[in-house]
């Protein structure tokens, strides 16, 4: 088994190594008469239809071909039924699964786990379920492609987490794990290697919808609450020594933070600073440049382990392919979106599926201007601000008062993905924007149509993109909004 501690120094040699990766034959996505198609579905669904009912829907109604099976998360967003308190679709069992546990949805294999502490993750849900070895071959005969999907989120309760966990500005555990931490990378590692090994699968989809603690602190995601600025991550031992390591003095930048963390109390309770919100978090950001330094740490380590999972998947078995899942916030965070740089993930990424949910994307840009525009942007009006966002990231929307309930337009998706397929040219990577379908938002707010559905995947695909994934989960669509997807492959005549 390899294990790989991927350090700084040597990064450049796995991404020289991934980028030779790159150049291997890659058949079936990427022709005018072969799209991807593909949809993410949890075990679940599964259990409760049938594995031939699943696949005859999203073959017959969404025009699938590809499934991104959720085979790894702790997490509800992809896994499990739909969320408690949402409305139940119209297919699947009638009920909520309130005792969700989540993990490993395959079987682990114990030899590729020897130099990680988080051995004990197979998910208890299903029984001796193996997911994979259930759908793989009934996917097979249909012609249809597995990407295993995994992501980054943990319980707090697993044997051993403590080991793992991230420390915020007070040293305090956190329930999100450090990527620099030597178990965390060895764990990921080594559970692709499993996937890449052990089955006859196409492809490996990796998500950390997570961000460095610059951005944490100013609140500047859609994420409600934001997180609290005293609990930002990571100060670990590890990511302490990695800073050391690249000349970043520790202690001011630890200090920039208690005096970012005293900037975001005071602006979150309504005092504005004498020159204003945006002028003093610039003052701060001057005095403690350590502010940025910390932010790109974390940007690169994450890098890192990209770098590290795709070395590790193409060593195990070449023609498997591997890429990665973008956050939504990459849509309203102008600093995040800095830090996803395309043409430099390209050099370890047969795809990427960039986060396009158009629906929930009203609600969450205006979740987005709340936040931010309590802290950063405390100085404007959210109409203002929300002008500002459009202006910075290429957008044209509704206002404020009115974009969760139109959500954001087939325009928006359009858009994105000629940015992106612009991002990446010049490379082999290919782009596969995550499309909303029935993706929860708030009673009042903007629901999906077959209409909207329809709409949003003529755009991606009109805009030249190579595919499209629809998302977040079958288990919380409505079978006619799918149906809206495959009107569309249907009308552009895309169905292999």
């Amino acid at each position: 088994m390899l294990n790989l501690d991927i350090n700084r120094r040597e990064f450049l040699k796995v991404a020289g190594a991934a980028s030779a990766a790159l150049a291997l034959p890659v058949s079936g996505y990427g022709t005018t008469s072969s799209k991807m198609i593909g949809i993410q579905v949890g075990a679940i669904s599964f259990v409760d239809e049938g594995t031939e009912k699943v696949l005859d829907v999203l073959q017959e109604r969404g025009c699938v071909n590809t499934l991104f099976l959720a085979v790894f998360t702790y997490g509800r967003g992809i896994a499990g039924r739909q969320i408690p308190a949402q409305p139940l679709p119209d297919h699947g069992k009638q009920e909520y699964d309130l005792n969700f546990h989540g993990g490993n949805f395959a079987t682990p294999h114990p030899e590729y786990y020897r130099n990680t502490v988080l051995k004990d993750t197979r998910a208890p849900d299903h029984g001796n379920l193996d997911i994979l070895a259930e759908v793989i071959p009934a996917a097979k005969k249909r012609g249809m492609k597995v990407i295993c999907w995994l992501e980054d989120v943990f319980r707090p309760d697993l044997p051993h987490i403590e080991k793992v966990q991230e420390r915020d500005l007070y040293w305090r555990k956190a329930e999100t794990l450090c990527v620099n931490n030597p178990d965390y990378q060895n764990f990921f590692t080594g559970l692709v290697e499993d996937y890449a090994g052990s089955y006859d699968i196409d492809g490996i989809m990796w998500g950390s919808e997570r961000q460095g603690a610059l951005s944490d602190s100013l609140g500047a995601t859609h994420d409600t609450p934001p997180i609290d600025p005293g609990n930002v991550t990571c100060f670990c031992e590890f990511c302490q020594k990695k800073a050391k390591d690249r000349g970043i003095n520790v202690d001011r930048a630890r200090q920039g933070f208690l005096e970012l963390e005293k900037f975001v109390r005071s602006a979150r309770s309504g005092k504005r600073p004498v020159d204003g919100y945006y002028v003093q978090f610039w003052r701060l950001l001057l005095r403690y440049p350590e502010l940025a330094a910390w932010e790109i740490l974390w940007t690169d380590s994450l890098r890192e382990t990209y770098a590290a999972i795709y070395k590790t998947v193409k060593t195990a078995k070449p023609a498997v392919r591997v890429g990665w899942h973008i956050w939504h916030n990459n849509s309203f965070n102008p600093i995040y979106r800095a830090e996803q740089d395309l043409q430099e993930l390209s050099k370890y990424s047969d795809f990427i599926k960039v986060v396009m949910y158009n629906n929930c994307g009203g609600e969450r840009m205006a979740l987005y201007a709340d936040n931010i525009g309590s802290t950063l942007y405390g100085d404007l009006s959210k109409q203002g601000l929300i002008d500002l966002n459009y202006s910075l990231m290429g957008f044209k929307e509704a206002g404020y008062d009115q974009i969760s309930h139109t959500g954001l337009s087939a325009d928006y998706v359009d858009r994105e993905t000629k940015r992106a397929l612009e991002g990446v040219a010049g490379t082999r990577t290919l782009i596969w924007p995550g499309l909303d379908i029935d993706i929860p938002t708030e009673p009042n707010n903007s629901k999906s149509t077959p209409q909207s559905v329809k709409g949003a995947v003529l755009a991606a695909f009109r805009a030249g993109a190579p595919g499209a994934l629809l998302s977040r989960k079958y288990s919380e669509m409505r079978l006619a909004n799918l149906t809206g997807a495959g009107d569309a492959i249907r009308e552009l005549k895309l169905e292999s």
